[in-house]
């Protein structure tokens, strides 16, 4: 009786442990298990110097601001996180206002469509996807419109997933992955029917840099969508908690410094960009983007544990405890930007480039 009571035991935990690691799982995880968590490009055994390495570049802030100092700083964070956002969040490293009634996943895809909707693109033309990740978002996008996206990322690991994905989805006809740097892009001028990008240009140290480059690469008279990390009209540079939020948001997103949604559109101009609309997706009657975070924190807990225990014997890399550690502490100040109003991560920004149409 009691090797019984003993085998119904253990088959108890085991199944509590299955369920608790495989089934309850990531929220929306796909193609990234725990078991295969690695630092991007970076080898194993320098995931914790890596990490030590993307701290230092906050103890030289100047450094961030140089526009040359940022692929590594970018490329670094994203060998770090790439695979913890895949298995934590999913293959679009974004956020989206919730959709009564719609999953995060149709949310997630829904924000997504409406930015390809927006540059009005029609099936076969070819748009650029400025700071594709793994490419969520030129998937569904490709889907939905049937163009052919060109997406472009510093980040070889992410090229390499990006890849994967496509094929395994059967859009890499639709679907092609450029490794590259957004503020010098490998593309002739007037080469592109549309463009956009989803929080993504947060990281160019000077916007205009950035929107000069796509403005560049642009056909005239085509559109350009750009969902942009600000901070909004409600932050106050003299208040101390939201500095903190501020720079807590910076440092856990690898960011050279938020800029002030007041200032998108006129740097639009300044390139040479027509602003057709601006508005920050964010506002009511939006629902908060930022539920996701909160409820993904019975999620978070679960996972640290499986990150300790992973790191613990060896299979996660030294240094990805921590890693995980940064971006639950980014997690709990981008709610608290949310919930203040002080940030935002959707002010949208759209714009033409001038000159004449393209032919039908």
């Amino acid at each position: 009786m009691d090797s019984v009571a003993l085998f119904c035991t253990g088959a108890l935990l085991a199944g509590g442990l299955y369920w608790f690691v495989c089934l309850l799982g990531p929220a929306e995880q796909k193609g990234k298990r725990a078991m295969d968590l690695s630092g991007g490009s970076i080898s194993a055994e320098k995931v914790q110097d890596n990490y030590q390495q993307y701290w230092s570049f906050f103890r030289r802030p100047k450094e961030i601001e140089k526009t040359e100092k940022v692929p590594d700083f970018v490329d670094t964070f994203y060998n770090l996180v790439t695979d913890i956002y895949e298995w934590g969040w999913g293959q679009s490293f974004h956020f989206s206002p919730a959709i009564p009634g719609k999953s995060h996943r149709d949310a997630t895809r829904l924000h997504e469509e409406m930015a390809v909707d927006l540059i009005e693109v029609k099936p076969g033309d070819r748009i650029l996807d400025a700071g594709c990740g793994v490419g969520g978002p030129m998937r569904a996008i490709a889907a939905h419109s049937r163009a052919k996206v060109v997406g472009i990322t510093i980040n070889e690991y992410q090229v390499k997933r990006a890849r994967m994905h496509n094929k395994k989805a059967g859009l890499d006809s639709l679907c092609e992955v450029v490794q590259g740097n957004f503020l010098e892009m490998p593309f002739p001028e007037n080469s592109f029917d549309g463009a956009y990008s989803i929080e993504a240009t947060c990281h160019a140290p000077k916007l205009e840099e950035v929107y000069a480059e796509i403005f560049r690469v642009l056909k005239p008279g085509t559109l350009y969508v750009s969902y942009e990390w600000v901070t909004t009209e409600k932050y106050k540079a003299d208040d101390p908690e939201h500095v903190e939020v501020i720079q807590g948001i910076e440092r856990g997103d690898a960011l050279p410094g938020l800029r002030s949604s007041a200032e998108i559109a006129e740097i639009a101009k300044k390139v040479g960009f027509e602003v057709v609309k601006e508005k920050d997706l964010a506002k009511p009657p939006s629902q908060p983007w930022w539920t996701r975070l909160k409820m993904g924190r019975i999620a978070y807990y679960r996972n640290h544990i499986l990150v300790t225990i992973l790191s613990a014997i060896g299979i996660a890399p030294k240094g990805t405890v921590d890693v995980h550690q940064m971006l639950f502490t980014t997690a709990d100040y981008l709610t608290r930007g949310g919930e203040t109003g002080i940030f935002s991560p959707m002010h949208m920004v759209l714009l033409r480039k001038p000159g004449a149409p393209k032919s039908s």
